[in-house]
């Protein structure tokens, strides 16, 4: 007869202090992808490392923003957004996005649609959007964009975030 281990029942409100909380969804690693636009003649970008495929009918992806953002509010001004995966040797300019507003953009090559989309030149895949739907989800805002225009070149593997880090795929 073999003995069934009898499963430890999770433990509640510990685990949900948000600094533990973090470090769980911190154990499963995400891709990063630059969002932006332009907006009243600047460029406005930021990183997002919650982006995910949604639909393929209508074609659909997303990305989660906190409610807190300061870029936020003027990117969703733009008709238009560029998304912008980045490779595994973009780290650097995942770090860059993520800084001073002034300078996000400092030395990227970009296409700017006729639209508004900032995309970057150096991506492995770049995606023409609009917004479809915001839905506010706690401290964050998931933010549905529908697709207009993806174009894919570049074989190199996907920048990786994972335990607030970057990483790579072994390839």
């Amino acid at each position: 007869m073999t003995a069934v281990p009898i499963p430890t029942p999770l433990t509640t409100n510990q685990d949900l202090d948000p600094k533990r909380l973090r470090e769980a969804f911190g154990i499963f690693p995400t891709g990063v992808v630059a969002v932006a636009a332009e907006v009243d003649g600047r460029l406005v970008g930021l990183a997002a490392s919650s982006f995910t495929s949604v639909s393929l009918e209508p074609a659909l992806v997303s990305f989660s923003v906190a409610n807190t953002s300061k870029t936020w509010p003027a990117l969703r001004t733009s008709t238009r957004l560029g998304l912008t995966v980045l490779a595994d040797h973009q780290n650097d300019v995942c770090r860059q996005l993520a800084g001073p507003v002034e300078s996000r953009f400092d030395d990227l090559a970009v296409t700017v649609s006729e639209d508004g989309a900032v995309t970057l030149d150096d991506g492995l895949v770049r995606y023409d959007c609009s917004i479809h739907e915001e839905v506010t989800a706690g401290d964050h805002t998931i933010v549905l964009l529908q697709l207009h225009a993806v174009e894919h070149a570049d074989t190199s593997l996907p920048l990786v975030f994972h335990r607030s880090g970057f990483g790579r795929l072994a390839g």
